[in-house]
């Protein structure tokens, strides 16, 4: 049972198991590769020791079925998969030997779990009789994980194999999405067993009859009543492949689309209702129609705190409609006025017939106004955040996938790229993992067949995990690396700058490192740009391997605009701060 629901397993059929038994046993460590094979995986991340070494030989006999991309840490391979699902649409995989190789996935795997990714970590430990004893890199993984996955397994029995896996999968990608974990001791991997092949059922909702859903009716009549209809998109539309659906209820009821950041590629950021992400640091348009609507029509969001600010003003003068798969959302931080529990595909599927059209043009016109006002919010100066990331913009094509790390560069992205097609923006949002972007800028890499990927980041973030620049140049990655470089860890030292006196405690980061020096030490291509016009001349000849291009602007950028954490719209930040002399320490 999972969620209250029942799940199901598919065993391969009576004649196929008879057949199965008359082969050769298997080992656990080759039916883990056989089941992986057999869910549809290609390509796996990781990084052997000696809990995995059975896996990583099966891997080897198996290396023209399946393929492995060591990274140079664990992490970066956790952020690997992750990126690898989250830009191809299927569930990525991670595996790593026990001790610290599986302590040091817990970053990505919670980076997952925040931002409902699918994904599978595959770890090693000790064997099932030394379990418990301290033995030589033995760590409870279970244990440490269980917060942060949706359901996690020690096998201590190798015909349990073939089902737990199949059971992962199917958990990792039913209702919403999420990590799965799976400690293998290494007395299972190397057990034999007749292999029997298991899959799992991707999905786990009930059939519900068009116009029986609970909370339907309601929302339909609210929508229909409203005279400032809002939609506000979440990472749930993307994960439902339901991004067709909501461009048509948005045109069809004439309402602007505000985007939470995960799912910011849910529609292109070029249609006339889109505009762009709510909430602390979001557009200034998005963010005062959102708090203008009557009606509130909220699709796979979670109403993070960052998203909302104070909760009684979000709400003030407003039918929120709230859609989730995951029942649990629903009041846990904005208690809706209409909720209705199901996949956003189904669930848009069947309200939208059941829909007219809606033209309000005094609202349309009051759009435009807010529109006009956030077009004069434009950065000033030649090489700005806007300008670098506008322009690397002009030469990466449609479906070039984007990857960032988290910080003022993360949400200078988010506001300035021109995303047009669905999951193109790999970013941590929930979980706010600085170093998280080379990693994903690999998996998405891997995803994409090895088409140009973009990572921006700032220096602060790329010193984090910059180690997986190794792994780029080793595997002959496409990479744009585009440090947006201001000397300072900029999004702290804008809160200190602004909530803290300028008190800039350890944010100055003073460090003598040579981008470009290091990029070429790793293998890559290294450039400085200070100016467009040099940035343009990179870009016009991109290599078709790594590139490190370390573009160098103001350590006073801010993000704006910008609510104070806990207030509302009317408190909105809209103006750069005015430094006093002699501010900065």
């Amino acid at each position: 049972m999972l969620n209250g629901k029942e799940v199901g397993l598919c065993p391969t059929t009576r004649s196929e198991q008879e057949q199965s038994s008359k082969r050769a046993e298997l080992s656990g460590a080759e039916i883990i590769i056989e089941q992986l094979i057999r869910h549809g995986v290609k390509t796996v991340f990781g990084y052997p020791g000696g809990a995995v070494l059975p896996i990583y030989d099966a891997l080897y006999q198996a290396f023209e079925r399946i393929d492995h991309v060591i990274t140079a840490h664990e992490q970066g391979a956790s952020h690997a998969a992750d990126g690898f699902a989250r830009a191809g649409g299927r569930t990525g995989v991670v595996i790593a030997t026990s001790g610290p190789g599986a302590t040091n996935l817990v970053t990505g795997i919670a980076t997952a779990y925040l931002d409902s990714v699918p994904l599978v970590a595959i770890t090693g430990n000790a064997p099932v009789p030394l379990l418990g004893r301290d033995a030589f890199q033995e760590v409870d993984i279970v244990g440490i994980t269980q917060p942060i996955v949706k359901h996690n397994f020690v096998v201590r029995d190798v015909k349990d194999l073939s089902y737990t896996i199949a059971k992962a999968f199917e958990i990792a990608n039913a209702g919403r999405k999420g990590p799965v974990l799976i400690d293998v001791p290494k007395n299972v991997q190397e057990a034999k067993c007749g292999y029997v092949a298991v899959t799992g059922k991707a999905s786990m909702n009930a059939p519900v009859a068009s116009g029986e859903r609970a909370g339907l009716a309601e929302a339909i009549k609210a929508i229909m009543g409203a005279k400032r209809p809002f939609i506000y998109a979440g990472g749930g539309v993307v994960a439902a492949e339901a991004c067709t659906e909501l461009r048509k209820l948005a045109e069809l009821i004439n309402a602007p689309v505000g985007f939470s950041l995960m799912g910011l590629t849910a529609m292109s950021s070029t249609h006339e209702l889109a505009l762009g992400m709510c909430g602390m640091h979001g557009k200034y348009a998005a963010t005062h129609a959102k708090a203008q609507c009557d009606v509130m029509l909220a699709l796979g969001v979670r109403f993070s705190d960052r998203a909302t600010g104070n909760i009684p003003i979000y709400k003030q003068g407003k039918t929120i409609i709230h859609v989730d798969i995951d029942h649990a959302e629903h009041g846990k931080n904005v208690t809706p006025d209409i909720e209705i529990s199901g996949d956003l595909k189904e669930v848009l599927t069947e309200m939208l017939p059941q829909l007219s059209a809606i033209r309000n043009q005094d609202w349309l016109d009051k759009l435009e106004t807010l529109k006009a006002e956030c077009a004069k919010m434009r950065q000033v100066g030649e090489f700005t955040p806007q300008t670098v990331i506008e322009t690397v913009g002009e030469f990466m094509p449609k479906d070039a996938v984007i990857a960032t790390d988290v910080g003022q560069h993360q949400m200078w992205t988010m506001q300035y790229y021109p995303f047009r097609k669905q999951r193109t923006f790999l970013t941590s949002g929930g979980l706010g993992t600085m170093g998280y972007g080379m990693g994903a800028a690999i998996g998405a890499c891997f995803a994409s067949e090895g088409k140009h990927t973009v990572l921006f980041t700032g220096d602060g973030s790329f010193g984090m995990n910059l180690n997986e620049l190794a792994t780029a140049v080793s595997q002959n990655l496409p990479l744009v690396i585009v440090i947006v470089n201001n000397g300072v860890l900029g999004m702290v030292r804008q809160w200190q700058k602004r909530f803290y006196d300028q008190r800039y405690s350890q944010t100055t980061l003073q460090r003598k490192t040579d981008f470009v020096a290091l990029a070429q030490a790793f293998g890559a291509k290294g450039v400085r740009c200070t100016n467009v016009s040099e940035l343009r001349e990179v870009l016009s000849n991109l290599p078709n391997s790594p590139i490190v291009i370390d573009c160098q602007i103001c350590m006073d950028e801010e993000v704006l605009p910008m609510i104070p954490p806990g207030q509302s719209v009317e408190n909105m930040i809209t103006t750069k701060f005015a430094m006093e002399a002699g501010g900065d320490a």
